[in-house]
């Protein structure tokens, strides 16, 4: 399926009135991960900027001991710090790197911002090599300022 053609079932996901926050979220990362080949762990991190830390929320995939991430560690930590995408077409080849598993080839993770603030991300794990382009970051641009309407 074709990003332009998830748009509108990530927005119909969102404005669902009968399900909770949380749902919805993993909602979205079930449709994500369901849709698109090469998205084989699909989750949301929310910051907490007092403790300076990213907690785990919402995920399809498998199972991950890194449920607290210090901003500044990782590829999810970083972007905590820069605000910026950060799309690694080879974890193996990043210094700062936290292994989730050894299936793990690829991230890409986005933010999410609220009102100017990085409140978290959408992180996607791939099983691939070098699978995501510049239409994926624009559509998980997308999804995040979907999901900051939650907020």
């Amino acid at each position: 399926m074709n990003f332009e053609a998830l748009k509108p079932k990530v927005t119909e996901i969102i404005i669902q009135f009968d399900i909770s926050k949380d749902e919805k979220l993993t909602k979205i990362c079930q449709l994500l991960q369901d849709a698109i080949p090469y998205y084989n762990w699909v989750g949301f991190y929310f910051a907490n900027h007092e403790t300076q830390t990213l907690h785990l929320g919402s995920y399809v995939g498998a199972e991950t001991d890194h449920t607290v991430i210090p901003f500044g560690k990782g590829i999810c930590g970083q972007v905590a710090v820069s605000n910026q995408n950060f799309v690694v077409p080879d974890v193996s080849a990043q210094d700062n790197y936290i292994a989730c598993s050894l299936t793990v080839k690829s991230e890409i993770v986005v933010p999410i911002f609220v009102e100017g603030k990085n409140i978290g991300q959408i992180d996607i794990d791939s099983h691939v090599l070098d699978p995501f382009t510049s239409e994926d970051e624009r559509f998980l641009e997308f999804v995040t300022q979907e999901v900051a309407k939650l907020f």
